[in-house]
């Protein structure tokens, strides 16, 4: 596209152009607009601008001794030293594509952020001739990252539910108090597969199953895309495999690998979720930074998947390609090598798409069909977001200036998703604490760093450990329960006496010895363990702080040691991001129960399981190890390098409980498996019925887990791949069916020529209620010949439920 001259500055209330008329398709008033602007403004539309942004701060050592082994950030420093410098009005002179965080940077009550969005709004539209509105993008990653709003529980946790449509409740709950206030896109959801349990952000992972992860990933982006909010799925791809889980490290992973672990879960919240966005990963995989790497974000994304939303660059994503991963001479170049591979927005600030990358368009070297491809782009959505419109103004933008962020609405969401995430792995000897036939209590101990600090009960990034601790004496921003105070208010007539015993870091065991002398004198022990998260070294959990190995933080496991020892019960409840190994704890322990960063209100929710009050039903998104350093791996293993391995190497490569695997207060039972064939085509669908029933004396929830396993294949392929599952709610002797339709294309897997195919032969059909526990199996035979499946294969396991009659007595 040849350039247009500057015209004479026009006031943003002049009369209104051809562009900013909503009667006409967004794909006209793009083409109006884009006629109309210079390459400098084409090229503004690419960029953003961070105001009041202290990541400088957010990143570098603190003074505390806990800093001592933080990382070196001194690679990052020049980055951050040109980030932020630019005033927002020299920014923004020829227009701006986006601002980021006008709310999450600093604590700012709603109304003084939404003066402050309307400040910045109104400065790009005076500032630039044609006045395009900015788009404004937040995270929201556990809720609406910005003061006072609700914190919700960890993604872990959401995959620990198992539970797609409270999932997209939660998401369209925090979209619509976005758009409220004016915010258009959300950084969220995080749709990386975990394959390396000591990765710092773990917890913002929804677990360990490409298909678990793709349908509640799905499901988010419905959600928050439901209030129109733009969702963006982050990270792309492979950065959850960095070598030894390192923060952005690189990933040694084959194109296989990644093609059937990594890639779908993006893919189906594309296909069954509509996503309108797309993040890079920091990482590279085979020496391929994403950021740079066309066959990732134009030929699988764009091409074969037909994605027609935006790419936008991880935060400073683009000079890093310059700075870190060294595959450009400078930041112009690494500009426009992030443009000719596929991104459309340079985040948080512009560094890569700046002047530096007019003048290489000037020049020659850079083609500007790649700019007017991402503008393009960029502007269409926002004339769907209405911000072409010529009505369309800063004040008008936010529809509720004094939007309760925090409503008892949201909290009741946060309250069922952090009750139906908590996990029983032993009920043990203790489990539950009230009811009939279970021991009067008196006293009781609580113990342990996560007992009576509530921030642990939150993700990185959430605001109370995002931004807050830069601001310490506005404490949470919020009411929160802490575990402590829940579980006395849960225990009525109990004496419930406390001592933390140690930090979740240091090396401090000096109160060790007063929380032994607490469990001593109490007739029972509940001891809160796991993480505190934070960001580069300032948490145990959280981005960029990784671990060495699977052992519990700080001396968490000699204070368990120390109580275990003293013949008092003691329940061990873990709190963290990441599971931990606990296989020396779990056989001395009176009950075991593991919390992924349950939120706001994880107090109450982990009361409730623990007295009785609510029976459990969360499931292990994540195996628990029983070793610290012998089995960090996932349960996607072929034969050589899981269980199955047993015998070939001296390390026990069997997980201490299972992925899928949740105990109940109730019991249940898996059987009658029918299939509605022995054979399908290789493009046919098999239906599998189980009937559930609940054999215990109270209500409960069992999620009902169909895994294939295909026993000859032309590579190494898993044991068995979760390929459906429904969370089911049951009376006491109440049945349900369970039927799961399983389209052929649920089989298919990439091949040794790197196509996707579904063969023909053996399948094996298995069900039950984790990995490990799958009483029901049936074989299916594919017939026909090998197929090759592309983006229009089936994605998803539809499943419908229907109650089995009881019959009566006699």
């Amino acid at each position: 596209m040849t350039s247009v001259p500057p015209e004479t500055a026009t006031s943003a209330t002049a009369a209104p152009r051809p562009w900013q008329d909503p009667s006409r398709s967004a794909a006209e008033r793009v083409e109006l607009l884009l006629a109309e602007m210079t390459l400098e403004e084409r090229v503004a539309q690419l960029g953003s601008r961070w105001v009041g942004n202290d990541m400088q701060e957010e990143h570098a050592p603190g003074d505390g001794a806990e800093d001592a082994e933080t990382i070196n950030v001194a690679p990052m420093q020049d980055v951050f030293a040109k980030s932020g410098t630019i005033p927002l009005d020299e920014a923004s002179r020829h227009g701006l594509g986006q601002l980021t965080r006008v709310y999450g940077s600093n604590p700012l009550s709603v109304a003084e952020g939404v003066a402050e969005l309307v400040r910045q709004h109104r400065v790009v539209l005076e500032g630039s001739r044609l006045g395009v509105p900015a788009l404004v993008h937040e995270e929201c990653l556990t809720g609406f990252t910005t003061y006072g709003a609700t914190v919700y529980p960890a993604a872990i946790a959401w995959g620990a539910t198992f539970d797609p449509g409270l999932v997209e409740r939660m998401a369209a709950a925090i979209g619509r108090d976005m758009a409220a206030v004016g915010v258009h896109q959300g950084l969220s959801p995080v749709l990386d597969v975990v394959r390396d349990y000591r990765w710092g952000r773990v917890e913002e992972t929804i677990g360990e199953d490409p298909y678990l992860v793709a349908q509640l990933g799905a499901a988010y982006v419905r959600g928050l895309q439901s209030a129109g909010v733009i969702a963006t799925l982050k990270h792309f791809a492979g950065y959850s495999a960095s070598r030894a889980a390192r923060n952005h490290g690189p990933v040694s992973m084959g194109r296989r690998e990644l093609l059937d672990v990594i890639l779908p879960t993006f893919e189906a919240a594309v296909a069954l979720g509509g996503a309108r966005s797309v993040m890079n990963s920091y990482s590279d995989v085979d020496g391929v930074p994403a950021g740079a790497d066309p066959w990732l974000l134009t030929q699988v994304l764009r091409e074969d998947w037909g994605f027609t939303g935006t790419v936008v660059s991880d935060y400073w994503a683009v000079p890093f390609l310059a700075t870190m991963h060294r595959v450009a001479a400078d930041y112009d170049a690494a500009g426009a090598l992030a443009l000719t591979a596929g991104i459309d927005v340079e985040l948080p600030d512009t560094l890569g798409f700046g002047e530096g990358l007019v003048a290489l368009v000037r020049k020659g070297e850079v083609p500007e069909e790649l700019v007017d491809r991402a503008v393009r782009r960029v502007l269409l959505q926002k004339a769907e977001l209405g911000l072409l419109d010529a009505d369309w103004t800063p004040e008008g933008s936010v529809a509720d200036a004094a939007r309760d962020l925090d409503s008892a609405e949201n909290r009741a969401i946060a309250r069922e998703l952090a009750e139906r995430s908590v996990v029983l792995l032993d009920a043990g000897s203790a489990l539950p604490l009230l009811g009939e036939g279970r021991p009067a209590l008196s006293r009781v101990a609580v113990v342990g760093p996560c007992a009576d600090d509530p921030r642990t009960f939150m993700g990185c990034y959430a605001f109370p450990n995002h931004v807050l601790p830069r601001h310490p004496e506005l404490g949470l921003g919020l009411e929160v329960t802490t575990a402590l105070a829940a579980l006395r208010d849960e225990l009525p007539g109990v004496e419930v006496v406390h001592a933390a015993g140690c930090a979740v870091t240091g090396t401090d065991r000096s109160g060790i010895a007063e929380a032994v002398e607490a469990a001593r004198g109490a007739d029972l022990a509940v001891a809160y363990v796991g993480d505190l998260a934070g960001l580069f070294g300032h948490g145990t959990s959280g981005e960029g702080c990784d671990a060495d190995d699977l052992r519990l933080p700080g001396v968490q496991a000699d204070l368990l040691d120390a109580l275990l020892e003293t013949g008092t019960p003691v329940v061990v409840v873990v709190v963290s991001g990441r599971p931990y190994a606990l296989g020396d704890v779990a056989p001395r322990a009176a009950g075991l129960v593991q919390a992924f960063m349950p939120g706001e209100e994880g107090g109450g929710a982990l009361a409730g399981v623990l007295s009785g009050r609510t029976n459990p039903g969360g499931k292990l998104p994540v195996q628990v190890p029983r070793t610290v350093g012998g089995q960090p791996s996932t349960y996607l293993q072929p034969p050589l390098g899981g269980p199955e391995s047993e015998g070939i190497s001296n390390l026990d490569a069997r997980p201490l409980f299972p992925f899928g695997f949740g105990a109940s207060y109730t019991s249940f039972e898996v059987a009658d498996l029918a299939l509605s064939s022995e054979q399908l085509a290789s493009d046919g669908e098999v239906t599998v019925t189980v009937r559930v029933a609940n054999t215990g004396s109270r209500a409960g929830d069992e999620v009902v887990q169909l895994y294939a396993s295909d026993p000859v294949a032309q590579v190494a392929r898993p044991v068995r791949l979760l390929t459906g599952f429904a969370r089911v709610t049951l009376e006491p002797g109440a049945s349900a069916e369970v039927e799961f339709r399983v389209h052929a294309d649920r089989f298919a897997y990439t091949g040794p020529d790197l196509r996707r195919i579904v063969e023909p032969g053996e399948v094996e059909l298995l069900v039950g209620t984790s990995a490990a526990h799958l009483p029901c199996s049936g074989t299916v035979r594919v017939t026909g010949p090998t197929r090759v499946v592309g983006h229009d294969r089936r994605l998803d396991t539809p499943v419908t439920l229907r109650p089995v009659p009881t019959t009566p007595a006699g």
